[in-house]
């Protein structure tokens, strides 16, 4: 079923919630004293629960929204340890389940991401048209004009890397961390396995392509004040990509070889086969020609040849399969809504 017929089917069952879902926003601070109030009093009524998770913040962010901020919605919760933003973000996510959110959106306490956007974010997992939200920044030409040379590419890279790891082929701006997720996605979801640090955000995609949520990418554009980043695109990138890789090899195995057995995974594993096989044969034997200074014979030249264009159509088939294997029927819809 496409997309569009799965809308149309659901669309009038939606029409008929009487209920709004109940929306929670989670907050991860950390040296952020500067901006969170400024964040926490531009978050709308819409919102029914806000959650500041006080990473064991040598500033006190924790406490300072303790002391000043009065709206009775905020509830703060300290660590004794820092556990990153993933493991903020994540005791956010078990304290908004445990008080009934429907829906938990993730912003940051920097300000660098606009709380008056929290309903685009919200609007789509209310329909029932996807499990997770998440902003993407390079939807304008003038936002991306705006960015570094760097981080374009850096973020070029991470995209890549994250769509062979999680499946999600449709999106981009992997590194956003202006999230919201159905309690229906997060209820399938192992905490205790996703990473912890600044892989977190697309770990959680890895993650959410592991239960087959659906995932949608909301347009933004993030303010970029005097705050600094921490995120270094230079440096994470060979870690990253190390830990996209592994999760790739993950996610092909389980999906293509344990959760299914089907012709795309008879694709990748004869396109493997053959590919290797003529790029390994081809190569020694032009190895072997330099070395001895006589012509390969045609024949040799022919088998290596066929065999590696063979099995790269073949791994192009299975790459063809995986693009339209993206989950799009949503979590929610599956559980009946709830």
């Amino acid at each position: 079923m496409t997309r569009n017929r799965l809308l149309a089917t659901l669309n009038p069952v939606l029409a008929q919630r009487a209920n709004p879902p109940v929306v929670a926003v989670v907050i991860p601070c950390f040296k952020v004293t500067e901006a969170i109030i400024g964040v926490l009093s531009k978050i709308g009524d819409e919102v029914s629960m806000i959650f500041v998770v006080d990473d064991k913040c040598p500033d006190g962010s924790g406490k300072m929204v303790q002391e000043q901020v009065s709206d009775p919605r905020v509830q703060v919760i300290f660590h004794d340890e820092n556990a990153g933003v993933g493991g903020a973000v994540m005791t956010g996510y078990k304290a908004a389940l445990a008080q009934g959110a429907d829906i938990a959106v993730k912003v940051d306490g920097d300000g660098q991401m606009d709380p008056a956007l929290l309903p685009r974010f919200v609007r789509p997992l209310a329909a029932g048209i996807a499990d997770y939200a998440k902003g993407n920044r390079f939807y304008s030409r003038h936002a991306v004009r705006q960015m570094p040379g760097v981080r374009l590419f850096g973020n070029a890279m991470l995209s890549f890397f994250t769509k062979l790891s999680s499946g999600y082929w449709s999106i981009f701006d992997p590194t956003n961390g202006y999230t919201a997720i159905h309690r229906a996605a997060l209820e399938q979801l192992n905490f205790d396995k996703i990473s912890k640090r600044y892989f977190f955000e697309s770990d959680m995609l890895v993650s959410l392509g592991n239960v087959r949520a659906t995932v949608m990418d909301i347009p933004m554009e993030a303010l970029y004040g005097e705050e600094t980043s921490h995120l270094r695109i230079s440096k994470v990138i060979p870690e990253f990509a190390a830990k996209h890789i592994i999760a790739m090899m993950k996610r092909i195995i389980y999906n293509y070889f344990l959760r299914d057995f089907s012709f795309a995974s008879l694709c990748l594993l004869f396109g493997l086969l053959l590919f290797l096989f003529g790029a390994v044969f081809g190569g020694v034997n032009w190895w072997s020609s330099i070395q001895t200074d006589t012509p390969t014979p045609t024949g040799t030249v022919m088998i290596a040849m066929v065999t590696i264009i063979l099995g790269f159509q073949l791994l192009l088939s299975f790459l063809n399969y995986d693009i339209s294997n993206e989950p799009s029927v949503p979590l929610q819809a599956l559980n009946g809504g709830n």
